[in-house]
């Protein structure tokens, strides 16, 4: 049985914190990071099937985050997670690789939902 445990990649501290605190209660082992060199380095240490990533982050973006770690981990479920909605952004993402796409605020049902649909297929 895989490990419950994701991994939430956001610059915004608030979000950082309300996923996981959203995400523990659900009994998943929750990882942050504030920026993709931050969770490359956490990816080095843990094994992490299930990811919400932030599109706009400082340094390297979300849509070459994504790119990095499915090259290296290919069977990883990734989120995009973005406050700048559009068609563009949304075809953007399904090509880096996402599962599926975002738009902040995200209701927390959602956030749960797509959490269970990534472990069940897993």
């Amino acid at each position: 049985m895989t490990d419950k445990k994701i991994l939430v990649v956001d610059d915004e501290e608030a979000i950082r914190n309300l996923f996981k605190a959203a995400l523990m209660q659900k009994k998943y082992t929750v990882f942050c990071a504030e920026s993709g060199e931050e969770a490359l380095e956490i990816l080095d240490m843990e094994s992490i099937p299930v990811m919400f990533l932030d599109i706009n982050l400082p340094g390297m973006n979300g849509m070459d985050l994504c790119k990095k770690i499915l090259e290296k981990t290919p069977g990883t479920i990734a989120y995009a997670v973005t406050g700048h909605t559009s068609n563009r952004k949304s075809a953007e993402c399904k090509e880096a690789g996402f599962q599926d796409y975002f738009s902040k605020p995200i209701p927390i049902q959602t956030l749960f939902d797509a959490a269970q649909d990534a472990f069940n297929r897993l």
